[in-house]
């Protein structure tokens, strides 16, 4: 019998709220970014600093927060936090949104500036509770491994959207209309978010997390999360490729915009074009990837991924020409969308439900410290220690820039296949269905064992 397309109507609402979610995400990030830099500090010395302090902020409220956030979230109702968390960010940009559209000179450009670095703290902050609670509340509503690979991918699939239309359309509203409207655009997603979840049916006994949070206090039970990750071969080996991926793709995000001058010698206004391509490849890979898990099993998917995806940044790296590098871009997208989506039944697999609001909530801070980290490395690289480096072997050339993509995309082949020796075979003995304790299957072909599906760790706002 063929499945619904969206496969359940609970998850259905779910789509449709985190749909409109990610794309006021990218509005508030676009604009407020923008706002800071052409409007509020336009033609000031440290426009660029204070656009970089928003960076600064996203990175404190997620790496201060998300652990402890975790440990909570496993105690609390997962549909009440999500919609707590709504109904507080919806007003936290509200705020934003009247400051920005206060008359120039109402309020000192410092005060304006202190404003929006705490709002932005602040949600960042909120949306560490919503993050957790909203990866478990997948694993609620959605209950067949194969199922979840394909939630996942649609979800993947609308952030991706979101992420590719929102910064075409938060531009033309600022320079319009103005950035408030764009903000209140981002408030009223939050509401819309907060009307579907609130649709939402779970049994109650599945929604609560207290009873089966663990014992001991908040610190206790924080340890405890760590030790399960550490302990478990299969999270930790996830985690481990999570982190090369995520090194990989922060250096490639810092230097790209000069790969393209330097070596592939056309004008910086085609670097637009790279994003799109990688972009529109790993909306494809979240798409499809469902469909891929549940014919030839998770595992296979990821591990098959990042070595398809270390391979084609190796190739993307010696490309001297636009073309040929939008389409390695592109595939290299697409095979990362695999990846994404991937991770996620494995995750709900292995992960105890009691304990996954901690795992999400560790591994999202590390993801957010590596990128941090690979982007002051690789611009210390290429800036300093690799500078002037022209290297030829044979007809092989080797300058900054290339040997950094290299590196990355090597990076990635070791995590694969490091990844294809630890993680479970499909079908092994001992393999459990989401924390279940059942052996995992997917439907696909009759007689064939599947095992069933992450941006990986997480979604939500």
């Amino acid at each position: 019998m063929n499945r619904p397309v969206l496969i359940n109507a609970d998850f259905s609402r779910l789509l449709v709220g985190e749909s409109f979610s990610a794309l006021g995400n990218v509005l508030f990030d676009t604009t407020v970014v923008l706002w800071i830099g052409t409007v509020l500090l336009r033609g000031s010395s440290y426009a660029p600093a204070a656009v970089s302090g928003v960076l600064v902020c996203v990175a404190v409220g997620t790496i201060l927060v998300a652990p402890m956030a975790g440990v909570l979230v496993d105690r609390w109702n997962k549909r009440r936090t999500m919609l707590v968390n709504d109904l507080i960010r919806a007003p936290l940009v509200a705020v934003l949104a009247v400051v920005v559209a206060m008359h120039p000179g109402v309020l000192p450009v410092q005060v304006s500036l202190a404003l929006a670095y705490a709002v932005v703290l602040l949600a960042t902050a909120s949306s560490q509770f919503f993050r957790p609670a909203y990866f478990t509340l997948i694993a609620d509503v959605v209950h067949d491994d194969a199922d979840r690979a394909r939630a996942t991918g649609m979800l993947q699939a609308s952030a991706t959207t979101a992420a590719i239309a929102g910064p075409p359309l938060a531009a033309p509203l600022l320079f319009t209309v103005g950035a408030q409207w764009a903000l209140w655009v981002d408030a009223a997603t939050f509401l819309v978010s907060f009307a579907t979840i609130r649709l939402i049916r779970v049994d109650p006994a599945e929604a609560e997390g207290g009873t089966d949070a663990g014992p001991g206090g908040l610190g206790f039970q924080l340890v405890a999360g760590l030790r399960f990750l550490a302990g478990n071969r299969v999270i930790f080996a996830l985690t481990v490729a999570v982190v090369v991926a995520t090194l990989g793709t922060g250096a490639i995000n810092t230097l790209d915009v000069f790969f393209v001058t330097a070596n592939l010698h056309v004008s910086a206004h085609w670097y637009g074009a790279l994003g799109m391509a990688e972009g529109v490849g790993a909306l494809w890979g979240a798409l499809t990837a469902g469909w891929l898990c549940a014919r030839y099993a998770d595992v296979r998917v990821f591990v098959g991924a990042m070595l398809a995806a270390g391979l084609l940044l190796v190739a993307y790296s010696r490309a001297r020409s636009l073309w040929p590098a939008v389409v390695l871009l592109a595939l290299a997208g697409l095979a990362n969308g695999w990846v994404n989506t991937a991770i996620s039944p494995i995750l709900y697999r292995e992960v105890p439900r009691a304990l996954l609001g901690r795992v999400i909530s560790v591994v999202n801070p590390i993801q957010q410290l590596a990128s941090m980290f690979s982007a002051l490395v690789s611009g210390w690289l290429v800036s300093d220690l690799l500078r002037g480096f022209d290297v030829s072997v044979g007809s092989l050339r080797l300058r900054p820039i290339d040997t950094v993509f290299s590196v990355c995309g090597l990076l990635f082949l070791v995590a694969g296949l490091a990844a294809g020796v630890v993680l479970p075979a499909p079908g092994s003995p001992g393999v459990r269905a989401a924390g279940r304790g059942r052996p995992a299957r997917c439907r696909g072909r009759p007689g064939r064992r599947r095992r069933g599906a992450p941006r990986g760790a997480g979604g939500g706002r």
